[in-house]
């Protein structure tokens, strides 16, 4: 496995981009376009985005957790004394903060299936994803830099 090291660590990026950026992108363009564009626009804008994001958003969600333990394990799971490093704690915090955004992602999909995912939830659940995430990039960097 080590040697797909790289080939696993560039899904992982591509995941994350592809997710961080989705997330990113309805908060800092399409929130604010909804407000200015008629009635009827916004609330189709509202309800097909999610039904687009269903379709793909899970497969990557999903890669991005497994290439994410992939690299874990190839890298860490023989370091027993990995997780009293600087390095160490953060990637656990980085970790503990990704599985907050899944708990998310999955009780936003299942609500959006469930037909409860109104507007308002909606958008509060991409800006605290957001933010979540920004934390999850810092914390990326900082594991090398701190």
């Amino acid at each position: 496995m080590a040697s797909y090291y790289g080939i696993i660590l560039t899904v992982h990026l591509l995941c994350a981009i592809t997710f961080i950026g989705a997330v990113f992108f309805e908060v800092l363009v399409i929130e604010p376009l909804e407000k200015r564009l008629p009635r009827e626009l916004s609330q189709l804008l509202a309800t097909e985005i999610p039904r687009r994001v269903r379709g793909f958003m899970p497969v990557i969600v999903g890669l991005l957790f497994l290439t994410g333990g992939a690299m874990f394990w190839v890298r860490f799971a023989n370091q027993p004394d990995f997780f009293h490093t600087r390095f160490g704690i953060l990637l656990t915090t980085k970790v503990v903060l990704a599985f907050g955004v899944l708990g998310i992602f999955v009780a936003a999909i299942r609500a959006s299936f469930k037909g409860t995912m109104d507007l308002c939830r909606f958008r509060y659940t991409h800006r605290i994803v957001a933010v979540l995430m920004l934390a999850i990039v810092i914390l990326a960097k900082a594991m090398f830099y701190l």
